[in-house]
């Protein structure tokens, strides 16, 4: 059985004029979670929020497996 390629996601947010956690650039994507994590990490101390997640992903047939969280600091939105 083969497994799905991971798709791992790193995404930061700050804060709209009503202080609600908006997206802001564009998302980052790694090829391996220890990565990911570093990279929210640096960028935690730089907005009000940051989220690194994965999950098992076959873009090609539209499948997509629930997101796990690898790292998570201040406010975030939700994932898509």
């Amino acid at each position: 059985m083969t497994q799905s390629p991971k798709l791992i996601v790193v995404q930061a947010f700050d804060l709209d004029e009503e202080g609600a956690p908006q997206v802001t650039g564009d998302p980052l994507q790694f090829d391996s979670e220890e990565r990911a994590r570093r990279k929210a990490v640096e960028l935690a101390d730089k907005h009000a929020g940051v989220i690194a997640w994965s999950r098992e992903a076959n873009p090609d047939l539209g499948e997509y497996g629930e997101p796990t969280v690898i790292y998570q600091a201040g406010e975030v939105g939700a994932l898509d």
